[in-house]
This record gives C-alpha cells, sequence and structure tokens, in this order.
C-alpha cells in the first residue's frame, strides 16, 4: 500500500466527485428544493451563481432550471472539474471577497461550505460579497454546517464506494475544539491497477449558532428565514434583499 500522506479531497476533484456521487448524494432533489425557495421569493429569477460549487453537480442541475448559472470556487481542481462537468463560466476566488461583473436573482451555497469561514466576521464578509452579487428581490441559499447543538461529539462515520473499476473507503472522526468542528478523514483508494492508496485530511468548520448566521445575512442587509426540510437535515437559511424601489 502506498500513502500520499496529508492533502484535501479538494484537491482531488474527480476522487471527490466519483466518492459523493457513489455515495448517493441527491444533488438532483436539493437542488429542486433550493430552485423552489428561490422562486418562491422571487417567481422571476432567472439567474444563479453557485458559491463554492465544488465538482458542478448542483450547479449542472440549476443549468436546468435558470437561464444563466455561474460558478466559484476557491481550489483550481474544482474549478477546473466544473468547468469539464457543466461548460458554463467558472471563476476561482474566495468567498469572503470577490467581485464579478454582473448580479444575479440568486446565489447559493451548499454543502456547508461557509462554515470554513474562521469566525463571525469572515461569515459577514461571505454574507454581503453574496449580498453584492445580488440583484434587487434577489435571494441567497446558504447550507450551514451542524448547529453546536446538533453537533456529535466524537461521531465516526464510514462508507465505501465503488465506482469507475475503483472502491473508495472513507473513515472520519469529529471531535469538538471549542466553537469548531475538528475531523480527521482517511481515504483508501484500491483498484487492480494500482493496488491501494492512502491519504488523509483534516476539515476544520466552524459550529456557527443559528443566532450568528442570522445576524451575519443581516449584517448584510438581508432578511433570513431559516427551513427545515428532509432533503437539508442541517437546515437551509434563506435571505431576501429589498427589491427595487
Amino acid at each position: 500500500m502506498s500513502t500520499d500522506g496529508h492533502g484535501s479531497i479538494y484537491d482531488r476533484g474527480e476522487m471527490y466527485e466519483a466518492f459523493y456521487r457513489g455515495r448517493g448524494k441527491d444533488y438532483t432533489g436539493e437542488a429542486a428544493l433550493v430552485t423552489s425557495l428561490v422562486r418562491d421569493r422571487l417567481p422571476e429569477a432567472d439567474s444563479l451563481l453557485d458559491v463554492a460549487c465544488g465538482s458542478g453537480d448542483h450547479l449542472s442541475r440549476f443549468a436546468g432550471s435558470f437561464g444563466h448559472v455561474e460558478g466559484l470556487d476557491l481550489s483550481e481542481d474544482m474549478v477546473q472539474l466544473a468547468r469539464k462537468n457543466t461548460g458554463v463560466p467558472i471563476h476561482r476566488g474566495d468567498m469572503r471577497d470577490f467581485t464579478l461583473d454582473r448580479t444575479f436573482g440568486a446565489v447559493v451555497s451548499m454543502f456547508s461550505g461557509v462554515a470554513y469561514c474562521a469566525d463571525v466576521d469572515e461569515l459577514a464578509a461571505t454574507l454581503r460579497s453574496f449580498a453584492r452579487h445580488l440583484s434587487p428581490g434577489g435571494v441567497i441559499v446558504v447550507e450551514p454546517f451542524w448547529l453546536p447543538e446538533d453537533f456529535l461529539e466524537g461521531y465516526v462515520g464510514t462508507d465505501t464506494v465503488e465506482s469507475g473499476g475503483r472502491t473508495y473507503v472513507r473513515v472520519s472522526h469529529s471531535v469538538r475544539d471549542g466553537g469548531v468542528s475538528h475531523m480527521e478523514v482517511h481515504y483508501l483508494v484500491a483498484s487492480a491497477e494500482s493496488g491501494v492508496t492512502h491519504f488523509s485530511d483534516v476539515h476544520r468548520t466552524t459550529l456557527f449558532t443559528r443566532e450568528e448566521y442570522e445576524s451575519a445575512f443581516a449584517r448584510a442587509g438581508c432578511e433570513v428565514e431559516y427551513v427545515k426540510d428532509p432533503l437539508a437535515p442541517r437546515g437551509l437559511f434563506v435571505g431576501t434583499t429589498a427589491p427595487a424601489a
């Protein structure tokens, strides 16, 4: 068995994509839920920006519902993969401070990407970046990480996925470090041609409270609701900006 040591799953786009698709993540259902939340608040919304878009699996579904979609991600590997998967404009940028040359009816961020903000000031800066790219009356949808009261201390997750002639095994262990989730993840990737490879990474995501999320939306000039749905067990924060005068 060879060992790659530490790295990041976000710099291994094809593996990320194969694992989560094989794991059964319902990208289609989640995208449909977000689309309905946007259209309930802004029926005429026909453009969308997906921030921390990853490999583009949500974005490719949004492209079927909105006339114009774009994506943004910090990882160059994910940017390249999303461009290949979606065929739409994908920008490399930091969610906390980015500037594009247009506004959108909706800005969304799925899969807890905003929880990588280190503190409430970074979270507020992120929401201001989102709001700056909204048309009047536009909608922000954010999928948070677990709220502090829902976090399971010492949680161990295990998954095995077979895809494209490879077997992927993922084992994670999560502990609370103050107001942060510290999750260590180990991956084994096995195939007949290359044998077994191991690598690990660590994810530190902030356990923001509901009040901290809502305050960040308010600081960005948005009204906000917290929505629960079976397709979004962590909930979704849905913010709206003021319509045109």
